[in-house]
């Protein structure tokens, strides 16, 4: 079993939805998406990351964003830090846009 760092420790990974991802009405569904899709991911590498994944109602914000202590990460460190537990940033990010596509596919089949 993988040892599981404190909350203070992990890296916080901030994933923004735009509504227009869920359809034409989307704004009307994607606060209660972002609660489920927070649901299925919080186990994802869940020994290491915390995951936050909210609405971009702000497009200057960035889609994805990491954070330590409430700190924004950069892209670089966060590639170390995720490194450091075997973790490869690009597939990562690969993976979690498939992840989020077959959500959304979840979420309105439910």
């Amino acid at each position: 079993m993988e040892n599981r760092l404190p909350l203070y420790k992990k890296l916080l990974v901030m994933y923004r939805i735009e509504p227009g991802c869920l359809g034409p009405q989307g704004a009307d569904f994607v606060e209660d998406f972002c609660v489920f899709a927070k649901q299925k991911l919080k186990d994802t590498h869940g020994h290491c990351l915390r995951w936050t994944i909210k609405p971009r109602y702000d497009k200057s914000l960035p889609e994805l964003e990491f954070q330590i202590k409430n700190a924004v990460v950069s892209r670089e460190n966060a590639t170390k830090y995720m490194g450091s537990f075997d973790i490869d940033i690009d597939a990562f990010e690969e993976s979690l846009d498939e992840t989020l596509a077959d959500l959304v596919d979840a979420y309105f089949e439910r």
